[in-house]
């Protein structure tokens, strides 16, 4: 691990979770929250890049991944408990107020915290997964009624069992397939309920090549000492994070925010950009990478690294 990037454990809110951690302590932070099925890891580049910028960064293994605590309750992955589990990483280092940065999953968290938490927020950035507003019912009962009887990965991911044993099988089949997901829709919503979730990606025969065989065997090492059923319980919380989102401290984000997609992220089919002003009121900006899918950090690390920096600079 380079100088001045180090990993430590930090105990918040009532679990341990592993933190990659760089910059000078004191510096203006930012937290990086990754999505499924990622780990702090998927930061590396992002994290360097922000340290040498002079910013205190934090990378947790979110809890369920990595070297993180990995609670056996479903409902101990709800977006209220994720976001006390940041601002535990805050009060770690002494901070008042923090960036918080968060890609897929991850940004369900960026996205709630500075609704439920908003005086310790001060800017959000979401990568592949705009600010959507809290539909008029249940999540998985809207995603049930656009959907019907179609297949949708995430109403197939809400039965434990069936999605955890498929993904468990060879860890290094589920990435190889999911790293190679580009625009092939139909892995994620399509017809075949009989089918799971990994044969609906055709099986590329390698890595893409944006990602190294050492870094792709990070991913592998992990989820096989891990599993994936923790990291499927954030998606069955769903419902609950609808619940604990009906009356929230903040009705809306106030503070600057930013999403980052890619254009060719086949995720971005059901998740409507145009709503965004119903969730953030505050300044907001949207950069669309061009050719780009659904894993940004590591498809377009520099680029990624580049509009972040020119996001979070002028608000130190």
């Amino acid at each position: 691990m380079a100088a001045g990037l180090f990993q430590r454990d930090v105990d918040t809110n009532g679990v341990t979770l592993r933190v990659t951690e760089a910059g000078e302590p004191g510096a203006p932070v930012v937290v990086l929250c990754h999505g499924f099925p990622e780990l702090a890891f998927t930061w590396r580049h992002q994290v360097r890049a922000l340290a040498d910028a002079g910013f205190h960064v934090l990378a947790p293994d979110q809890r369920g991944y990595g070297g993180s605590d990995k609670p056996a309750a479903v409902d101990a992955y709800d977006v209220a408990t994720l976001t006390d589990d940041v601002v535990g990483l805050l009060d770690d280092v002494g901070a008042e107020r923090a960036a918080l940065v968060g890609h897929d999953f991850g940004a369900v968290v960026a996205w709630g915290a500075p609704l439920l938490r908003p005086e310790r927020f001060s800017a959000i950035a979401g990568l592949s997964l705009p600010p959507v507003p809290r539909p008029k019912v249940p999540t998985t009962q809207a995603f049930r009624r656009v959907f019907g009887d179609r297949f949708m990965y995430i109403l197939y991911f809400q039965e434990q069992g069936p999605a955890d044993a498929e993904l468990d099988r060879d860890p290094a089949t589920t990435f190889r397939r999911l790293f190679a997901m580009g625009g092939s829709g139909e892995a994620l919503v399509g017809d075949g309920k009989a089918r799971g979730f990994l044969d609906r990606i055709p099986e590329p025969g390698g890595i893409p090549d944006w990602i190294s065989q050492g870094d792709f065997d990070v991913y592998v090492d992990e989820f096989t000492r891990g599993g994936f059923t923790a990291p499927l319980n954030w998606y069955r919380c769903f419902d609950q994070n609808w619940e604990l989102t009906a009356d929230t401290p903040a009705p809306t984000i106030t503070v600057p925010s930013l999403f980052i997609g890619g254009s060719e992220d086949v995720t971005l089919a059901y998740t409507p950009r145009d709503r965004a002003g119903e969730v953030v009121t505050g300044d907001y900006r949207e950069v669309i990478i061009d050719g780009a899918g659904h894993w940004l950090t590591e498809e377009r690390p520099h680029e990624v690294s580049r509009i972040l920096l020119d996001f979070l600079t002028p608000l130190r």
